[in-house]
């Protein structure tokens, strides 16, 4: 007799990354209910998901509780970049925590898994490098990014503390720059914003002397990394680092970017945000390891199929259904 499909709840899965995510998880027979605010996320990244059989979407606010019955869940809920997560720093916050505590009592109640979306920026400006998920971070608690990075820091709290008071099956994924089609063409991310500038012929705006290193995995390894984190056993609870270990200064990219483009933009100088990490490397020795997961899509193969999206979108094919909603307000 076969077995049951997975139901599968993806909170932000019409994000970059969750629509990603829905597909794949489609693609692997489960049954998706993708479950979005829409605050950045927009339906026009799984509008053509609706319709499947096996897929359903629910607009609903993660502070919110929800009521449903799932096997495993995905909680990818959360404005990822400085631009949106800085808009309403409040709700942020309120996002990862409240949003977390509310989705893993729904995995409490269910019994299901729960994969939290962390992020490498609960690393802060990093005084170890290359990043192991043993090093506890250099974050301050105080600053305009800390929303974000201390409300991830504190939703994984929740998920071990759950887990060790409750038993509750966790997985912490510890997520490094990511890339690829459907990133928002005004998120403020590096790779989104130097393709938009370029392909719009307007200045290439590097923060600080551009010196400072990144590394970038497309979107494609990432989602599938973490399904195989939510397939491990039990025992394996993470965080695990998920990202592409090869890195390279803000600067070269910018030239790299320029020269697939063929733009004539010009590169120019602006001051460094607070608290910007001078350097951002994953060991994923541990992905590895546990996942036998390492990234394939090699950076240069990935910005051409991530221009050639923001391509069709600029000249009007594909382009989102709305920009984001302005920034709600947020009770006292």
């Amino acid at each position: 007799m076969a077995l049951p499909r997975a139901r599968v709840l993806v909170t932000g899965g019409a994000g970059f990354i969750g629509s990603h995510l829905c597909e794949a998880l489609l693609a692997e027979d489960c049954e998706v209910l993708c479950v979005d605010n829409f605050y950045t996320g927009t339906r026009h990244n799984v509008a053509h998901l609706v319709g499947h059989e096996r897929f359903e979407l629910l607009r609903h606010d993660v502070t919110f509780p929800l009521y449903v019955e799932v096997d495993q869940i995905y909680n990818l809920a959360c404005p990822a970049s400085p631009i949106h997560y800085q808009r309403d720093p409040v709700q942020t916050t309120k996002t990862s925590v409240h949003g977390a505590i509310n989705m893993l009592g729904l995995a409490k109640r269910v019994k299901a898994k729960i994969l939290q979306a962390s992020t490498s920026e609960v690393y802060g400006d990093p005084e170890v490098h290359p990043q192991v998920e043993s090093y506890w971070g250099h974050v301050n608690p105080i600053g305009a990014r800390s929303c974000y990075d201390e409300g991830k820091r504190c939703a994984e709290t929740l998920f071990f503390d759950y887990h060790r008071q409750h038993r509750l099956q966790i997985k912490v994924a510890r997520i490094f720059n990511t890339y690829g089609p459907r990133m928002h063409p005004d998120d403020g991310r590096v790779v989104s914003n130097f393709i938009v500038q370029a392909l719009r012929g307007e200045p290439i705006t590097i923060f600080g002397s551009g010196a400072q290193t990144r590394s970038f995995c497309h979107v494609s390894d990432l989602v599938a990394g973490l399904i195989r984190l939510m397939e491990t056993p039990a025992e394996i609870t993470g965080p695990v680092n998920l990202g592409n270990p090869e890195t390279l200064t803000i600067r070269e990219l910018a030239a790299l970017i320029l020269a697939k483009t063929g733009s004539r933009s010009e590169i120019v100088g602006r001051k460094l945000p607070e608290d910007d990490p001078r350097q951002r490397q994953p060991d994923i020795a541990l992905a590895r390891r546990a996942l036998g997961w390492s990234p394939t899509v090699p950076l240069a193969a990935g910005l051409d199929d991530t221009i050639a999206y923001f391509r069709n979108m600029l000249s009007g094919i594909g382009a989102p259904d709305r920009a984001p909603d302005p920034a709600p307000v947020s009770p006292a």
